[in-house]
């Protein structure tokens, strides 16, 4: 049985659930959901998440949102013997440290989102105090890095399906010089290399998300200086 999996190509988050579940044998069947046009405002899709986000999945009548969660799930389910190391059952410690990266991710991702979306969707200038707790972030990470091969040790985890889509994303937004953190530049090039299907479930659904990003700015770059000209 195939899970049914509401998604956009360019959202990191989705993009950490395609790729997991590419790693976990599952098999997604994929349902293109386009905020832009409301389709997560349908009868039918409020019925499975009231929240109206995506990714959300809907296996054989149960509906599960938040992508972390999504991930823990599909592994806890359809994870094999050959799959074990991707989120650890029999090493409690091993296990506890992938879901501590997979917070970290979550903050991680906020702390991008809190800067870059309202200043690509609203054009608000660059919040300076929030970009400098990004780095810190990066910093972290770059830290944990440097200490394992991988996020939460020597093997991929569903950690790193889920930090190699947000840095991606901060990559394709141009919000980071990775060059400054050179465990976490060795490290997304290894993912890029290592995980199934990276380029397809990845890389294609980042390009899309750069092309939007550089768009967005080149028209706020644009209209900033009419509104300067003609008031707010």
């Amino acid at each position: 049985m195939t899970v049914d999996f509401y998604y956009m190509a360019p959202s990191a988050p989705c993009r950490a659930v395609r790729l997991a579940a590419r790693a976990l044998g599952v098999e997604l069947n994929l349902k293109p959901t386009n905020l832009l046009k409301g389709e997560q405002l349908t009868p039918e899709f409020l019925k499975m998440n009231p929240t109206h986000t995506i990714p959300t999945i809907n296996d054989d009548g149960f509906c599960l949102w938040e992508s972390r969660a999504i991930l823990t799930y599909l592994a806890d389910k359809y994870g094999t013997e050959d799959t074990l190391s991707l989120y650890p059952k029999d090493d409690v410690q091993k296990r506890a440290v992938v879901d501590q990266r997979l917070f970290f991710d979550q903050a991680l991702y906020q702390r991008f989102g809190e800067i870059y979306y309202p200043m690509l969707n609203d054009g608000v200038r660059k919040d300076m105090e929030k970009q400098r707790k990004l780095e810190e972030s990066l910093g972290v990470l770059d830290k944990f890095l440097g200490d394992s091969r991988y996020a939460a040790g020597d093997n991929l985890t569903l950690a790193d399906h889920a930090l190699v889509s947000t840095v991606s994303t901060i990559d394709a937004a141009g919000a980071l010089e990775l060059g400054k953190y050179p465990n976490v530049k060795r490290w997304y090039e290894d993912c890029k290399k290592n995980m199934d299907g990276y380029q397809g479930l990845n890389g294609q659904g980042a390009t899309i998300f750069r092309v939007w990003a550089s768009y967005k700015k080149f028209s706020w770059a644009i209209r900033r200086p009419f509104r300067s000209i003609c008031g707010h």
